[in-house]
């Protein structure tokens, strides 16, 4: 066989589309990752950043600097869970992250949140993460024989355990839960009571209560934005899950998959369905982001150097 020599094939290996280049560290400084999904939930945290550094990656901006005191480093994760769980992969790859910590915007499904309020969820789950059911003549659902749906069906919809890799195991693990860290969990329920949240969104668009952080319970992502009356419903009653957005879980799994301990603070922008005229994302969405990026940058400043 004829041998290329290796600057030769390593010119041939770049020109070729696609062709893998492996990723190299961009910063080895030991740091926290903050994380949030989009512009809106990411000002306030760069704002309180000082020493602020930009890192360029394949069109994915990386901020390093201090928050709280604590060296960090920040980044949008994008909106959905492709794109959250490709970021998250790509910011441990190239920085030495100990522990991450996301800070952003949710559909409240619990009744007893309300708009403005803060939920730190203890566990995360893919929703939509599902089989589209099979139905027999009679109407009755019939999955295939290999599912693995640990909860009843919306309709045709069946939501699914996700797949996670294990060390040393030649076939993934079935879960449908990724649990926050103990630590930082207990280090938010001392933190987050004591911060008090913003109720105004504007000068005439105030909230009738005070907004309340609170720590635990379940929490779902998905990747389609949830204003539906039912499904909401259907989420509470079923999964028991407080808060529904569209990137938390990925983040949970790809953190879970690299062994980072991880917490995510969700603020409720709307009530993803139940809103009593029409979805308020829009009006409460900085309100709501504010109040994440104030709980998160007290949190941060309380957090043991990394």
């Amino acid at each position: 066989m004829l041998k290329l020599p290796a600057a030769l094939a390593l010119c041939l290996a770049l020109l070729v589309p696609g062709a893998a280049v492996q990723a190299q560290s961009v910063d080895k400084t030991p740091r926290i990752a903050v994380m949030s999904a989009f512009d809106p939930e990411m000002e306030a945290l760069l704002a309180a950043t000082a020493d602020r550094q930009t890192h360029s990656q394949h069109g994915i901006s990386f901020t390093t600097g201090t928050l709280g005191g604590k060296p960090v480093v920040l980044v949008q994760s994008g909106i959905s869970m492709v794109n959250a769980a490709m970021t998250t992969q790509m910011l441990f790859d190239r920085f030495a992250v100990k522990s991450l910590v996301f800070s952003g915007v949710a559909g409240g499904v619990d009744p007893g949140l309300h708009i403005g309020d803060v939920s730190v969820p203890q566990r995360w789950g893919q929703y939509l993460e599902s089989h589209i059911v099979r139905q027999t003549a009679d109407g009755k659902l019939a999955p295939v024989g290999w599912a693995s749906l640990p909860y009843p069906p919306m309709g045709v919809i069946q939501p699914s355990n996700a797949y996670i890799r294990r060390p040393g195991k030649a076939e993934p693990e079935r879960k449908f839960w990724f649990e926050a860290s103990a630590d930082l969990l207990a280090l938010a329920g001392k933190v987050v009571p004591g911060i008090t949240l913003e109720r105004c969104a504007t000068k005439t668009d105030c909230l009738d209560r005070q907004p309340v952080a609170t720590v635990g319970g379940n929490a779902v992502s998905g990747p389609a934005f949830m204003d539906n009356a039912a499904w909401r419903e259907y989420l509470f009653a079923t999964m028991q899950a407080r808060v529904v957005d569209m990137e938390s879980s990925a983040v949970a799994l790809v953190a879970e998959q690299n062994g980072v301990p991880f917490i995510i603070f969700r603020s409720v922008s709307d009530l993803a369905g139940a809103d009593p005229d029409e979805n308020r994302f829009r009006i409460f969405l900085n309100l709501a982001a504010a109040n994440a990026a104030k709980v998160v940058t007290g949190f941060v400043k309380a957090m043991p150097a990394p």
